[in-house]
């Protein structure tokens, strides 16, 4: 499945359980492990849960597997790797603990490390 259409699904998925402030981070040039991030918030640790359970279950029925999926058990974070995009579903609290979208945003790309001759230590 393209990109942009395996987005769109995981997107709508979240959408239609009323998931919250769902961003898409662009990590291309930051790591080599996916190309997309997804970050969305549920109400309570049951909400998440049944996020990440909706998106899982729209995924398989078209037909993919996702690659893996972390944190169900407390379910304050679950992070779904479905390969060229990984989801992650949050209670607020969490999100805002880990910042995940001003990590991705304030690390350079390996673009920039290149330009600037270094690498990593």
């Amino acid at each position: 499945m393209h990109i942009d259409a395996l987005k769109t699904l995981a997107v709508d998925a979240l959408e239609e359980l009323k998931g919250q402030d769902i961003v898409t981070l662009d990590v291309t040039n930051l790591t080599s492990v996916t190309d997309l991030m997804l970050v969305a918030s549920g109400t309570s640790s049951r909400h998440v849960s049944a996020l990440a359970n909706n998106l899982i279950e729209k995924v398989k029925e078209q037909g993919l597997q996702p690659l893996g999926v972390e944190g169900r058990a407390g379910a304050e974070w679950v992070l779904v790797d479905l390969g060229d995009l990984v989801v992650h579903v949050m209670v607020p609290e969490t999100r805002r603990l880990y910042d995940l979208e001003r990590l991705w945003s304030d690390l350079p790309s390996d673009t920039e490390e290149e330009v600037r001759g270094g690498g990593w230590a």
